[in-house]
């Protein structure tokens, strides 16, 4: 089993809980929103990175794209911040991440996942922190997806 951290918006916060979770992973998704690039520096020494620029990350994070297309274990991936800017073409995509709105989502639509982890960070708009984990079979490509609540 491959296990990744998936989290978005953590607004230049890193809680301990957050980073346990993500040193027992694999991988990590990040759908942007680090706020400094500090943070991006601190997670890219957990190990193999995903990650977009959110409309927090300023002229640092130019070299971070908008939108990302990646594989992990044979699950095909879309990336991006912002749920309006999912490309209308989604073919061979199996599961679509974003960010932005701070509340966690998660929804089977048109045959492939739909994923917001929520906000890790910092809380906002009366919401609740959280990320998510996701174990995929290297073998199969199926996968699984556990909420993970922070405190």
């Amino acid at each position: 089993m491959i296990r990744v951290a998936i989290l978005s918006d953590t607004h230049n916060v890193l809680r301990p809980q957050v980073l346990e979770v993500i040193r027992s992973c694999d991988a990590l998704i990040h759908a942007g929103d680090f706020a400094k690039e500090a943070v991006l520096d601190t997670l890219r020494q957990t190990g193999r990175i995903y990650a977009v620029r959110g409309n927090n990350d300023r002229t640092w994070a130019a070299h971070l794209k908008d939108t990302l297309r990646f594989e992990i274990g044979g699950t095909h991936f879309f990336l991006t911040h912002d749920r309006r800017n999912v490309d209308r073409n989604l073919d061979g995509v199996d599961v679509v991440i974003f960010g932005h709105s701070h509340k966690y989502f998660q929804q089977e639509i048109d045959g492939r996942l739909w994923l917001n982890p929520g906000a890790c960070g910092r809380p906002r708009f009366g919401g609740a922190l959280s990320m998510a984990v996701m174990e995929i079979d290297g073998q199969s490509g199926d996968y699984t997806v556990e909420k993970i609540d922070v405190h």
